[in-house]
């Protein structure tokens, strides 16, 4: 169960991606979001999210509002970048599809991914190599192949944002116990 979605501020008991979806879907029920409102749901300073923009890590907003793609794709970069560079966050991103756009004919969206992962980690029991392996083998298996190897190239991103996010809890479990050190 996870206490937050990953990348974000969002409190809520998650136990599997339609919680999460149901959840994303309400957040984004009138549209999309302004900056402040995703800056205020990831934690992120505004200036962050621009730069991400500026830089192509992110599509710019449409009439100032993201969407709901725009902002699982700030909430993985967010996720992962306390354990990878953003140049490997966004090669990641790029694996699946070939390239980074996060534009609407992808063959899967950032919102796609970010609830595989979030499947990946409310099933994930272990957070070993083999565990979190098959918790990526699993949640991939569903996935209708637009062309052969897409899965398995979903596996791997799967995985590896597994590895990340599983690296930052023990980071921030590591520093907890430090400064509580006598």
């Amino acid at each position: 169960m996870i206490n937050r979605l990953p990348g974000t501020t969002i409190e809520i008991a998650v136990s599997d991606a339609a919680e999460a979806k149901s959840v994303l879907d309400n957040i984004f029920m009138c549209g999309g979001l302004t900056l402040s409102q995703v800056a205020s749901l990831t934690g992120l300073e505004p200036y962050v999210i621009q730069n991400w923009v500026k830089r192509g890590f992110l599509a710019p907003p449409v009439k100032k509002l993201y969407t709901q793609r725009k902002f699982c794709r700030i909430a993985i970069i967010n996720m992962l970048r306390n354990v990878l560079m953003i140049e490997k966050i966004t090669d990641l991103l790029s694996y699946i599809n070939g390239r980074l756009n996060d534009e609407s004919d992808d063959i899967l969206g950032d919102n796609e991914l970010y609830l595989y992962f979030i499947e990946c980690v409310s099933a994930c029991g272990s957070a070993d190599q083999e565990g979190i392996e098959g918790c990526a083998k699993a949640a991939a298996a569903g996935f209708c192949e637009p062309f052969p190897g897409a899965r398995g190239r979903l596996e791997k991103v799967l995985a590896s944002m597994l590895f990340a996010y599983y690296s930052a809890r023990y980071k921030q479990l590591a520093e907890f116990t430090i400064n509580t050190l006598d």
